[in-house]
């Protein structure tokens, strides 16, 4: 019986040092994530207000979706095609963008839900702001935008 509480205790104590190491690393996992994943949000809103249209879609993975007016549309060329009938339809946006109370969401080891609001200012127009949830993946060793629901 001693031998067999022995094991069981040791068993025990494996398992709780197998937990305790694991858990800092998905911490760690998860706030680089978050890092990076605003770092390349920060980014869009940079190639934006440049007008850089590549720069903007650059977050974006080949195969994304988004909310579109009738429904999901699928592909990061169709959600491109869109941007260029609209907000780039004079060759480049005609107000800044920029984020404000994003919160980034892990999903798992891989995937993150990001939230916030943007905001379009500037071109004496008025300021126009809307939510947007956006669904992330680090599918090929790069955060990429895998589904974009903005309104």
């Amino acid at each position: 019986m001693r031998n067999f509480s022995h094991r069981l205790l040791a068993s025990y104590a494996l398992l709780l040092a197998a937990c305790a190491h694991s858990r800092p690393a998905q911490l760690l996992d998860a706030g680089t994530a978050e890092t990076t994943i605003r770092a390349r949000l920060d980014s869009t809103a940079i190639g934006w207000n440049r007008g850089e249209l590549a720069t903007y879609m650059n977050m974006y993975d080949e195969d994304a979706s988004q909310m579109g007016a009738n429904g999901v549309e699928h592909g990061r060329a169709l959600i491109e095609q869109g941007m260029r009938a609209g907000f780039w339809k004079t060759g480049r946006p005609l107000q800044s963008l920029s984020y404000e109370d994003v919160e980034v969401r892990p999903l798992g080891e891989h995937f993150a839900l990001v939230t916030g609001r943007f905001v379009l200012t500037g071109a004496d127009k008025p300021r126009r702001t809307g939510t947007f949830s956006t669904v992330w993946s680090d599918r090929r060793g790069t955060w990429r935008m895998i589904h974009d629901h903005s309104g």
